[in-house]
């Protein structure tokens, strides 16, 4: 699947994809869907990426390397929200009539800016501490490292997101319903691409450095 390629060489290919798929993830997640009787933020659509190569980068590369990519992601997805808002802030000619429909894709509030950023931090970090954490104690159980962290890493992202978020704006049954929601739909999906997480690994691990 990586042939020709050095671990060094897919780490910057890894770096790139996974910024792509957070910038498009805030850009996606102030929007809502109903899934059955619930309803979860539109950028779980992209989570599969984003926790997939965060769990890959922490089993392959260790903690300090996954949190250098993170962080990156953080400022790059920064950079992106103050052009966002300085192009909306530019006066458009008279023909633009997209104008309204343009800042209301990109021009997220503050609060949903802060609930974001904030959970994305604590989400990532926690999902790659404990990735490596739980290496250190059992090196071969793959399959539980992965949920285990994607349960905590996408339990405090939901809960620090959702109530940051939409706190006061739903009823709080609903808030509550919509934090598990999300968590458990992300778990479980982690569960059913498993096999994908797996082999992705162990192809990585036997590149050279």
């Amino acid at each position: 699947m990586f042939e020709n390629l050095t671990k060094t060489e897919l780490y910057a290919a890894l770096t790139g994809v996974f910024t792509a798929a957070l910038i498009i993830s805030n850009i996606i997640a102030g929007k809502t869907f109903d899934f059955f009787s619930f309803t979860l933020p539109c950028g779980v659509i992209i989570f599969p990426i984003i926790y997939i190569v965060n769990d890959m980068l922490a089993e392959v590369y260790g903690y300090k390397k996954a949190r250098r990519v993170i962080l990156l992601g953080f400022l790059m997805n920064l950079v992106a929200v103050i052009c966002y808002n300085v192009t909306i802030m530019l006066p458009a000619p008279v023909f633009f009539t997209s104008s309204d429909a343009f800042s209301t894709v990109l021009g997220s509030t503050f609060r949903l800016l802060v609930a974001s950023f904030a959970a994305y931090l604590a989400g990532s970090l926690v999902n790659a501490k404990l990735m490596v954490h739980l290496k250190k104690w059992d090196e071969n159980k793959l399959f539980f490292r992965c949920i285990v962290s994607t349960l905590f890493g996408e339990g405090l992202d939901a809960l620090i997101f959702i109530s940051i978020g939409f706190l006061g704006t739903m009823p709080f049954e609903a808030l509550v319903v919509m934090i598990v929601a999300q968590a458990l739909f992300k778990t479980v999906y982690e569960i059913i691409v498993y096999p994908v997480t797996r082999y992705v690994i162990g192809s990585v691990k036997t590149l050279p450095d």
